[in-house]
């Protein structure tokens, strides 16, 4: 294994190679099947580089070359982990490491240390299998003086100082790795596993600034390289991802989908995300069957399709089945991927009306924010806790915390979540007598919904005029009257204050010409409310 690539034809020239050598593929040795298995992957077809490769690596074991075989193994764990299945990446492994046992310390050890530490912190979400390997990869360039092996150990070092919880030394050391990076210090295969995989723990941290910053690194390293190999449509996909956030659904339905299925057989997990992201588009643009397919989609490559399914089911009416989903979502889940399931998880406590756990995951979303110091975890957590204290009784407290959520949204332009924000605080001033602000933030959360083509979202806002004039909130607390329902329990059942109960009344009574109680219930039965 080198440390640098060798000269990168366009992809004509191994359009040319693979030609050449497959119709003699019976009679290549291990060289040039390897070349073989090369050539297919550029041309973009991984499953039938790794078939070739698996090839290779039985000739030369058999020819006793223990550390090209090796080198062969260590690329098709990568590759299967890649793919999605764990048992046979790991089988690959342990050959690899079996082999490695045999010879003496070398750069390919450096390379066992990598993927046998990535792959742990990845599955367990503990930082420390990354520190040893990155201590493993120090050692053996301190004896070869490989500057891939350099790279590897700074970027390890970044990424389990962020899970660390030490962020601002984490991601200077990730940065520091972006110019070897760059600069092709890395064959491609582990470059552009290093950087996938940098984007993807910006996902989970909710930093669309990094993902954003990342994403572009990925692009300037693979467009230059070929556009038929496989990163090239890991590169779109992630754009593709932020395209989503920032509100370009119209483009997400067109083209996601495709680059998913490209990516199906080659970088397995990756096309789960895909297909969960075109899922959670269609589900919030009202598309109720196209976003059960792609969620079925994701769930068949071993993605949780997390919160989504849950809210599927819960806009379908099922709320117990949708609650005991995502119970089952936080029990999987590490630390850190939990917090993309605790907010609904949260809401739908609350709507249960549990909410001493709501406060719960409340607080645990909140420590999670501040460990990782992440922007949108911390909008994560204010949501949360703001949910808790409207749910509570107190309003006023909860509108600073939904006022920091928005303006992170705003700056990392995530659109549908801000809408969201904004039908909070309409919630919040409402139940703090703030009227004209409450309509005012119901006006911006529709127009977002209105620009995104948030269907649902936007019906559910826009409903059809009361009679007589009255508001959405009078409507609600005139059918708990008619309910019979006293000035007490409307404010439980609404979470406002009595005194805003007796506003409303008081709206009402004047809107209806009546003066009392029974002739407000009788006239909202004669109006079929």
């Amino acid at each position: 294994m080198t440390s640098t690539p060798s000269t990168t034809p366009d992809a004509q020239d191994w359009a040319a190679v693979q030609t050449a050598l497959a119709a003699r593929r019976d009679r290549l040795d291990p060289a040039d099947l390897t070349r073989l298995g090369e050539a297919t992957w550029w041309l973009g077809n991984a499953p039938g580089a790794m078939e070739v490769a698996e090839e290779a690596f039985q000739r030369l074991a058999e020819a006793g070359r223990e550390s090209e075989a090796a080198d062969h193994a260590l690329r098709l764990a990568l590759a299967w982990m890649l793919r999605g299945d764990v048992a046979i990446s790991h089988a690959w492994l342990s050959r690899a490491k079996r082999l490695l046992a045999d010879l003496p310390p070398g750069v390919l050890h450096g390379y066992l240390a990598y993927i046998e530490g990535s792959q742990d912190t990845d599955l367990t979400g503990d930082p420390m299998p990354c520190r040893t390997a990155a201590e493993t990869l120090d050692q053996l360039n301190e004896r070869f003086g490989d500057p891939a092996l350099q790279t590897l150990s700074v970027a390890l070092r970044g990424m389990a100082g962020v899970l660390s919880g030490d962020s601002e030394t984490g991601w200077a050391a990730l940065d520091e790795s972006i110019l070897p990076l760059l600069n092709g210090c890395l064959e491609p295969m582990w470059t552009g596993d290093l950087l996938c995989s940098v984007v993807h723990l910006c996902d989970e941290l909710g930093d669309l600034a990094r993902a954003q910053q990342w994403t572009g690194v990925m692009a300037r390293w693979s467009t230059p390289l070929s556009q038929t190999f496989m990163y090239a449509d890991v590169v779109r996909v992630h754009e593709l991802a932020l395209a989503a956030a920032a509100g370009e659904w119209d483009l997400v339905e067109h083209e996601l989908g495709n680059r998913a299925d490209d990516l199906v057989g080659a970088h397995g997990w990756l096309a789960g995300e895909a297909y969960y992201t075109l899922g959670e588009v269609r589900r919030l643009r009202g598309d109720r069957e196209g976003a059960d397919t792609a969620f079925g989609q994701a769930r068949a490559l071993q993605h949780d399709a997390q919160p989504g399914t849950a809210l599927r089911l819960r806009s379908d009416g099922h709320f117990g089945e949708a609650l005991e989903s995502l119970r089952i979502a936080l029990a999987d889940q590490v630390p850190l991927r939990r917090a993309r399931v605790l907010l609904p998880m949260i809401e739908m406590l609350l709507e249960a009306g549990d909410q001493a756990y709501a406060a719960t995951l409340a607080a645990e979303a909140e420590a999670t924010a501040a460990h990782f110091a992440s922007p949108g975890l911390r909008a994560v957590a204010c949501r949360a806790r703001a949910a808790v204290r409207l749910a509570t009784g107190l309003p006023g407290l909860a509108v600073p915390l939904l006022e920091e959520a928005g303006q992170i949204y705003r700056d990392q332009r995530h659109r549908y979540p801000a809408a969201q924000v904004h039908e909070r605080l309409a919630e919040a001033r409402d139940a703090s007598g703030d009227d004209a602000r409450a309509a005012a933030e119901v006006a911006t959360a529709a127009a977002i919904y209105r620009s995104l083509g948030a269907a649902p979202d936007l019906e559910r806002l826009s409903p059809a005029e009361p009679p007589a004039g009255l508001t959405g909130r009078e409507v609600e607390v005139l059918l708990a009257v008619s309910r019979g329902g006293t000035n007490k329990d409307i404010a439980a059942e609404l979470f406002i204050s009595e005194k805003t109960v007796g506003r409303h009344l008081a709206n009402i009574y004047t809107k209806l010409g009546v003066s009392s109680r029974t002739a407000a219930a009788s006239w909202a039965r004669d109006q079929r409310l």
